[in-house]
């Protein structure tokens, strides 16, 4: 992989995806030219980001109505963790929404903004936790990095595409979530949701964000990493909130709707 390499930046050039091997494979090297750039160059990586995750989500929605038009029923992350009233009402609820609206539409959209605002979020917490330690990494240089440690995430999107299009079925127990516990009540539920989050691409996406920004945070790698770890912790630890909130709706009653 020594032929790798990330050509120098051409001001209007917006699309660079020459880089996403090097990002990939040589993060080091370069990373250290993407931190000097005080340009938007993180269009290519969103792009990527936001397309195969459209198409695992709409793998996933074709799965989803095969399965229920011949009367299966797709179980969410942690079912074992729901009490039989939840469980009861769940099913009322995917009875009830099995149309395209929620099978297409809905996963497409949401898979759009969870990357634009999941980007976005992390970007701004990182540029405010380095410039409260001293760092003096623009928000733009911030962003940039942000957007091109993503990348593992795409790659992640594309390995479960193609095992859902050859298995013929949804995925279950993504992640460590079979490690999780068995037990019910909120604490399980919220636990299996963190596990599901937790793989080899999750701790890569780590690791190109802190070989990014120790690439030119002005700082010292303690404080560097330091920055990076609380806030990915913070974010990660957020992201089995979704999963609570949804067994607190499955105890609702579901009215169907007229899509």
């Amino acid at each position: 992989m020594s032929d790798l390499s990330i050509s120098t930046y051409e001001p209007g050039g917006r699309w660079r995806f020459n880089w996403v091997l090097p990002v990939l494979f040589q993060p080091r090297r370069a990373f250290g030219r993407i931190v000097e750039l005080d340009t938007a160059v993180w269009h290519t990586p969103i792009l990527i980001l936001i397309l195969t995750g459209l198409v695992r989500t709409l793998v996933d929605g074709g799965l989803k109505a095969a399965a229920a038009a011949s009367g299966q029923l797709t179980l969410p992350q942690g079912w074992e963790y729901y009490t039989p009233e939840q469980q009861a009402q769940f099913q009322q609820a995917m009875t009830a929404t099995s149309g395209p609206v929620f099978t297409y539409l809905l996963p497409a959209v949401m898979a759009i903004l969870g990357v634009y605002l999941g980007w976005l979020l992390l970007g701004w917490l990182l540029h405010l936790g380095l410039t409260l330690l001293g760092g003096r990494l623009s928000s733009q240089q911030v962003l940039n990095v942000t957007a091109w440690s993503l990348l593992p995430f795409a790659l992640r999107d594309v390995v479960r595409t193609v095992a859902m299009w050859n298995n013929g079925q949804t995925l279950a127990s993504l992640g460590l979530s079979g490690f999780a516990p068995a037990g019910e009540g909120a604490m399980m539920l919220y636990l299996a949701a963190l596990l599901t989050f937790v793989d080899i691409y999750l701790l890569w996406h780590w690791l190109l964000l802190g070989i990014g920004l120790n690439a030119g945070a002005n700082l010292s790698k303690v404080k560097t990493w330091t920055a990076v770890l609380l806030t990915v912790l913070v974010l990660f630890l957020l992201r089995g909130v979704p999963a609570l909130i949804s067994a607190q709706f499955s105890d609702l009653t579901v009215i169907r709707p007229f899509f």
